[in-house]
């Protein structure tokens, strides 16, 4: 698919008024997408990588407004972009009122894309493979790499081409395409059931595949998709009511100590460790004794969702202030170890493995350890399951629970 083309579909979709509206934009970009369908689905929300990927593009408006200035050439530099952006309060906007790649021929002043400028059109593919080449660009002259990958992009864009490449490459489509959009749109041009497109996302957290498994492969193909640990899924959150509604709801409640911690999803494959945020970005390195805590307690996969806690030396806990500082420590983090301890409190396990001293020897590795997925269970069997893949030994991390 050109990016015109997936261009083309993005604006209908901000041009329309009705949610039913959007959708059917959204549907028919996912119908019209062939191989480009898991970028599609991502690149319509806004997204590079899939919600479980925590790798970023590491690009700020300076340096996006770099490049535009490049493209749009020696009469334009960074602060007149800045201004225009700060006037028309859009990056896509003003990058749309640019004619890039005018050094190729009097046809980029025509308002088309790229091909009509007089070079290669822009296709997702081709702007997948540059922005996944611009986030592995590291170290020394990194900042030069991603300027120049994203000027060779404006610089052949046209106006609708540049309108959401800059969007895309900032985090901020703005055209009224959220998650949901694309599970309804998923649903109806596959024609499948809405509920199955919500557990395949709640499992993979990847618009991108839960959509070319429901176009190849149905209900069915959506069916077969699970947790992988080591892949990180969004958290389920609480939901604002009274107890007095919740115990009308359900007749019994299960009630908790509510620590002043930080959100963590713990994936154990049997051998390694990670550590997910709330906001499923990898945080293992900073809590080493995290690590060091898993690989102790558990003898077989397992992925635990539960807070990590700041603790003083007496084992009270910190305020939350200062968990915020071990999650921010990329160097040295040996002695932000000494001035700042953390405890681990598990409270769910969504996936739960089989030791491998339990496995049945005649079966392979992968059918012996895949083990289970406990999302669909109660919460009082995920509880019992916790307590029982957490060594018995290791008091106090699991956090206790009175069912009334």
């Amino acid at each position: 698919m050109e990016f015109a083309t997936f261009a083309g579909y993005a604006r209908e979709a901000e041009d329309a008024t009705a949610d039913h509206a959007i959708r059917e934009h959204v549907t028919a970009l996912l119908r019209a997408a062939g191989p480009d369908l898991p970028v599609a689905a991502r690149y319509v929300q806004g997204r590079v990588f899939p919600a479980h990927d925590s790798t970023k593009l590491d690009v700020g408006p300076a340096l996006c407004y770099a490049a535009i200035a490049k493209a749009a050439g020696r009469n334009v530099d960074a602060d007149d972009v800045e201004a225009r952006v700060a006037e028309v309060g859009d990056v896509g906007e003003a990058a749309a009122s640019y004619d890039f790649g005018a050094q190729q021929g009097l046809a980029a002043f025509t308002g088309g894309s790229g091909e009509e400028a007089g070079g290669d059109p822009l296709t997702v593919a081709g702007v997948d493979a540059d922005l996944r080449e611009l986030a592995a660009a590291e170290g020394a002259g990194s900042e030069n790499t991603k300027r120049d990958v994203l000027f060779g992009l404006f610089n052949r864009a046209g106006p609708d081409e540049a309108r959401y490449l800059g969007r895309l490459v900032l985090g901020e489509m703005r055209i009224g395409v959220g998650r949901g959009t694309v599970r309804d749109a998923v649903a109806e041009a596959f024609d499948v059931p809405v509920e199955a497109v919500e557990r395949a996302l709640q499992v993979t957290n990847d618009h991108g595949e839960v959509a070319v498994v429901a176009r190849e492969s149905g209900a069915a193909g959506l069916a077969d998709l699970g947790l992988e640990v080591g892949r990180p899924v969004d958290a389920m959150l609480a939901q604002a009511g009274s107890v007095s509604e919740a115990l009308g709801d359900w007749g019994s409640a299960a009630v908790e100590w509510k620590y002043d911690g930080a959100r963590v999803q713990v994936h154990y494959d049997g051998e390694d460790v990670a550590i997910f945020s709330r906001n499923t970005e990898d945080v293992t390195d900073p809590l080493p004794e995290v690590v060091e805590f898993v690989e102790r307690a558990l003898d077989a996969p397992a992925i635990l969702d539960g807070e990590v806690v700041a603790v003083a030396d007496d084992g009270s806990p910190l305020p939350f202030q200062e968990i915020l500082r071990r999650f921010r420590r990329k160097h040295d983090v040996a002695q932000a170890r000494e001035d700042v301890a953390v405890e681990f409190h598990a409270f769910d396990c969504l996936h739960a493995g089989v030791p491998e001293s339990s496995s049945d020897s005649g079966a392979s590795e992968t059918e012996s350890r895949s083990g289970e997925d406990l999302l669909d269970a109660p919460l009082t069997e995920r509880h019992e399951c916790l307590r029982a893949v957490l060594s018995d030994s290791v008091q106090g991390a699991v956090a206790d629970r009175t069912i009334s």
